[in-house]
């Protein structure tokens, strides 16, 4: 997805021993549904390798609407696309055409350059639809950013799940407590969706060196700390953290290696230098970028 305008989150540090800060997500009204970004943060830029965090809906498209996100380009990220309702039809610039359903996995890795549109297809808006989901992207290690751009879709049946008294997961990305996921990573990195029932109490270890845990549901605690949802807490690294579902509750867990050495960001592209963003600029306003087979006829231009 392309970078869309929103405020800056909110920040709270009254926390418990366990949580380093909380972010409270600003939304931003695109049109159709609501968009709700909790990275990048000005005193958070990252969790690990994850550099931009969008919930997306929940909305609901009338009867011939549909989410229409133009050819646009990437670089020096994978875009993370995890929906929990409704549909996108996905196209990208190496011929990927694929439709992403809930619980599946797409994960675009731009590498030197790739340009990708995201659309509610045609059969879908002959009637009302929903979207709902989360719009992630990960920044790629400098030994891949002028690297060839790759794509993977990974279907929810193939995704592994967990399970423990009052707890059901799938791993996303990554590895939790012996469980992996099958999604090719160019980093460490973790990303999980689970549900939890009212009093369950679930372990997120210290072994993974960022994390964080976002809410999209129901109330959580953390040390004694009562937390809604629609808020992502940044937890303190090196420390074993519980939490338990005050309430029935869903979250998503997300983190993973400290990322090796800062990144910059200008509007979908990712870098570790200021010069390599110039570059891409210069890139996408003089066409020097591929086309998407089969949706060549419009484009987002650079922002200006």
């Amino acid at each position: 997805m392309s970078w869309l305008p929103t405020t800056d989150p909110d920040c709270t540090e009254d926390c418990p021993e366990q949580v380093d800060m909380v972010i409270v997500p600003r939304s931003s009204d695109i049109g159709n549904f609501e968009v709700m970004r909790a990275l990048p943060f000005r005193n958070r830029r990252m969790v690990g390798p994850f550099i931009f965090w969008d919930q997306m809906g929940p909305g609901e498209l009338l009867t011939g609407q549909g989410i229409d996100v133009r050819p646009h380009p990437h670089i020096g990220l994978s875009t993370v696309t995890y929906l929990l309702d409704g549909t996108m039809d996905h196209k990208d610039s190496l011929g990927s055409d694929v439709r992403i359903k809930p619980g599946d996995v797409n994960l675009m890795s731009a590498g030197a350059g790739i340009v990708h549109s995201e659309r509610t297809g045609q059969d879908i808006r002959r009637a009302p639809s929903r979207l709902y989901g989360i719009q992630s992207w990960i920044a790629q290690p400098q030994t891949h950013e002028y690297g060839r751009p790759s794509f993977s879709h990974t279907d929810k049946a193939n995704l592994p799940i967990f399970t423990d008294t009052g707890i059901e997961g799938r791993v996303i990305l990554g590895d939790f407590h012996g469980v992996k996921s099958p999604v090719p990573l160019e980093w460490d990195t973790l990303y999980i969706d689970v549900c939890l029932k009212e009093g369950a109490e679930m372990l997120i270890p210290k072994a993974t060196e960022e994390r964080a845990i976002y809410g999209m549901s129901g109330q959580i605690e953390i040390g004694g700390t009562v937390y809604d949802a629609q808020q992502m807490m940044v937890l303190h690294p090196g420390k074993d953290v519980v939490i338990r579902a005050v309430n029935d509750a869903r979250i998503m867990v997300l983190g993973g290696a400290v990322m090796d050495g800062p990144r910059y960001i200008f509007w979908n592209f990712v870098a570790s230098s200021k010069e390599r963003l110039e570059e891409a600029k210069q890139d996408w306003k003089n066409g020097r970028f591929p086309q998407v087979p089969g949706d060549d006829k419009e484009f987002i231009p650079l922002p200006e």
